[in-house]
């Protein structure tokens, strides 16, 4: 007697159902949900597709995916912009807004690329409502994990990101709204991220901050042994 695929589908679903609830009883982002073959069917073949938090694929479904060349990631991995290799001694600039700084950010990219750095979009790319804490971390995490050399980060005050950033360990983010802000957050604070409120300055007055912040260096001396008390508390906190 020859199980009909579908006939199989439909087994491996009702048994992963019994395991984690009914899949209409699960409808936020935050809890399980259920990516069968079916569904991986609807979706373009050779695709990158993003997984919601504890998504399950069943096993059907894994190898439809695999039969039409889909990639899977979660979420937090989607936000990692695809890092282009740099030329050699070329440093690279991890760049993030939310939908109130896209615009700003389009324009700031250009900027830097223009300055002779490789740049890292880590997004939005539209202007579409997002959350600017979670481009805040993406660049944030790249800049912390070596991956980037400093970031910048773009929301509409530039208040929140800068907060946000501060939560990833080894950040010294700062929120800068003229040269001389940008100048003292180097030379003073090592700051290897800077936050920009687009709702606040204009494209102009941001490049400046911009190019001037990522072309100070930070002066050492009496400041490092202030930089090096900032990561002491950090430490003391992280031991916790």
């Amino acid at each position: 007697m020859s199980v009909r695929r579908e006939d199989v589908e439909a087994m491996v679903r009702e048994v992963v159902t019994r395991l984690v609830g009914q899949p209409s009883a699960l409808p936020t982002a935050s809890q399980r949900s259920i990516v069968d073959a079916e569904d991986v069917r609807q979706m373009p073949r050779d695709s990158r597709q993003t997984l919601p938090p504890q998504a399950i694929l069943t096993p059907l479904a894994r190898q439809t995916a695999l039969e039409r060349r889909i990639t899977f990631v979660d979420e937090m991995t989607a936000m990692s912009p695809p890092l282009t290799a740099a030329s050699a001694g070329q440093r690279v600039v991890a760049l993030g807004a939310d939908h109130g700084g896209y615009g700003l950010k389009e324009q700031l990219k250009k900027a830097v690329a223009a300055a002779g750095y490789a740049v890292a979009d880590c997004g939005t790319h539209s202007a579409e409502a997002v959350d600017y804490p979670d481009f805040a971390y993406a660049v944030a995490r790249l800049v912390a994990n070596g991956q980037a050399w400093r970031g910048i980060v773009v929301d509409g005050a530039g208040i929140g990101s800068c907060m946000a950033a501060n939560k990833v360990p080894g950040v010294r983010a700062a929120m800068c709204y003229d040269q001389a802000t940008a100048i003292n957050s180097r030379e003073h604070n090592d700051a290897n991220v800077l936050t920009l409120g687009a709702g606040l300055i204009g494209p102009n007055l941001a490049q400046q901050i911009t190019l001037v912040w990522l072309e100070t260096e930070f002066g050492g001396g009496r400041h490092a042994r202030r930089v090096d008390k900032i990561e002491a508390i950090e430490k003391r906190f992280a031991k916790r």
